[in-house]
């Protein structure tokens, strides 16, 4: 797992009201048990325990282990390594007053506030040799490490690597990054690493002569919030650098628009500008950009020959290509034949990220795009059957599709995996996202999926599709992958729909809900 994935997903349990104090009441307590079979293990009786802490939720992890080590009989020192009042974690303080709390305490605990490196060296661990009966367990940086490490950590970590005594990290090694398994300065190299919950990328990568042994703890996380979208995937968003320009943050380009339908890439557009990109262009036929650009000032409108999106286009609209981060085809394009060998050309040349929407849909060939890693088709369901119609026949699936509808109420487990099993078995024909848009709206990948609950029934106002299209590629041009992408933009789709709805009842319109998507953002 990604470390970015098991922060969403820790996140993501508040939305199943699963409180991140619980999994970590749960993670210290998992992590007491496998200390207390390592120890058993390796030395046969409960030995003296030093725990090594830092700001984040790592080091509450090992407040919450202290006091469960305690009730199986072990005497437990804590390094604070971060003072109390400048631990960042909420949940960590909670852990670690409790831990003060127990005073005058009758278990064996001694907590010893870390202020400088030159108190390390005054330390026990520091002083002794005799070690060869403790163990240190590393819960200082974990998945939280950012920049260069400070001296004091720098010395703490040397001091534990030095030591003769069992050596276990919880989640990650400290000092290891938890994406690439690269130690960049220094490292924890621990007998053991505690893997919370899953395995971390970098574990993987690292191999055990830098992990040592990998743990698996279960603390209480069910698979649904790492199924189902929430608040933690807004984490997946880069934070904006102070010293960014004009069009490093997202450049992209809305190929869409006729006679009849100037209103859809207009939408798509100002969902895409509400996402934060820093350049919006849509090209469009003469015949309608004169309307698309009356619905912001913000939108470069690139006007095109003709009354609908033609051949004779290409040049035009690859030439602009060149100069965007991702790309959208399809919002109120129609079906002339002349748009179906554009749009088919298009996405055989262009070898940007793509989304393909609406028109789109019925006019571009699935074997064209079935290769195309960061791609992101968004149909409804209707419009996914049609989409995939060869490869239906050809897998022999036309009863089951034809049959199948996207409900979920009152379905056991096994009836809900047997329809997503039938669609997956679909959508793995190509490699990249899917987003079949319903009342959950499911995003495919290969052989993940994730889906969306946000959303209410007023969203059944036409454009709402065209948001959810320009919020997906606003999100790709910032740097998420595809399947990133197409899930958030379900998820901040559905949520700006639910607080249209707040303000406007049935009566909201599509191209209201780019209001809201900021202040989700912001949040």
């Amino acid at each position: 797992m990604r470390p970015i994935d098991m922060i969403a997903t820790d996140l993501n349990c508040e939305d199943l009201g699963l409180s991140r104090l619980v999994l970590m009441e749960n993670a210290g307590k998992s992590i007491s048990d496998e200390i207390a079979k390592l120890s058993t293990f390796t030395f046969s009786k409960p030995v003296k325990i030093a725990i090594f802490t830092g700001s984040g939720g790592n080091g509450g992890d090992g407040f919450v282990a202290a006091r469960h080590l305690l009730n199986r009989g072990f005497e437990v020192d804590i390094y604070l390594l971060t003072p109390i009042n400048q631990i960042k974690s909420q949940d960590s303080k909670t852990n670690v007053e409790i831990l003060k709390n127990i005073f005058p305490n009758f278990s064996r605990i001694n907590l010893y506030e870390i202020n400088d490196s030159d108190t390390l060296n005054t330390i026990e661990i520091t002083k002794s040799n005799s070690f060869s009966e403790h163990i240190i367990i590393d819960g200082i940086l974990g998945t939280g490490i950012k920049g260069k490490l400070k001296t004091k950590i720098k010395k703490a970590i040397e001091i534990i690597n030095n030591s003769n005594a069992l050596k276990v990290s919880i989640d990650v090694p400290s000092g290891m990054d938890p994406q690439t398994g690269e130690i960049a300065e220094i490292g924890v190299k621990p007998g053991y690493t505690l893997s919370l919950h899953a395995v971390k990328t970098g574990l993987k990568k690292a191999g055990e002569d830098l992990t040592g042994g990998l743990i698996i703890c279960d603390i209480g996380i069910p698979i649904e919030a790492e199924i189902f979208l929430g608040k933690g995937d807004l984490k997946r968003l880069n934070k904006r650098k102070n010293t960014s320009h004009k069009g490093n943050n997202g450049k992209v380009l809305i190929i869409g628009g006729n006679n009849d339908f100037s209103g859809a890439p207009s939408i798509s557009g100002l969902s895409a500008l509400s996402c934060g990109v820093d350049l919006l262009y849509i090209a469009s036929p003469k015949s309608s950009s004169l309307v698309i650009k009356s619905y912001s000032p913000d939108f470069i409108v690139k006007s095109l020959k003709g009354d609908f999106l033609n051949i004779n286009n290409l040049n035009d609209l690859l030439e602009i290509a060149k100069d965007v981060d991702s790309i959208l085809i399809g919002p109120g394009s129609g079906l002339e034949e002349e748009t179906r060998k554009l749009f088919n050309i298009l996405v055989a040349k262009i070898k940007k990220p793509i989304v393909i929407d609406a028109d789109g849909l019925k006019l571009i060939d699935v074997n064209l795009i079935k290769n195309k890693e960061n791609l992101i088709i968004t149909p409804h369901f209707n419009e996914f059957k049609t989409f995939f119609k060869e490869i239906i026949i050809k897998k022999d699936l036309k009863n089951q599709i034809g049959s199948l509808d996207l409900s979920f109420e009152n379905l056991n487990y096994k009836q809900i995996h047997d329809k997503i099993a039938i669609i997956q078995e679909i959508t793995s024909e190509i490699k990249g996202t899917i987003v079949i848009k319903g009342k959950y709206d499911l995003i495919f990948k290969g052989n993940k999926i994730r889906i969306n609950k946000t959303g209410n029934p007023a969203m059944t106002v036409g454009g709402t599709g065209d948001s959810l299209a320009g919020i997906a590629t606003a999100l790709l041009s910032l740097g998420l992958n595809d399947l990133d992408s197409g899930a958030l933009s379900t998820y901040l789709n559905g949520k700006s729909g639910d607080l249209a709805y707040e303000k406007y009842g049935n009566g909201l319109r599509a191209s209201q809900l780019s209001e809201f998507i900021g202040q989700i953002l912001k949040k």
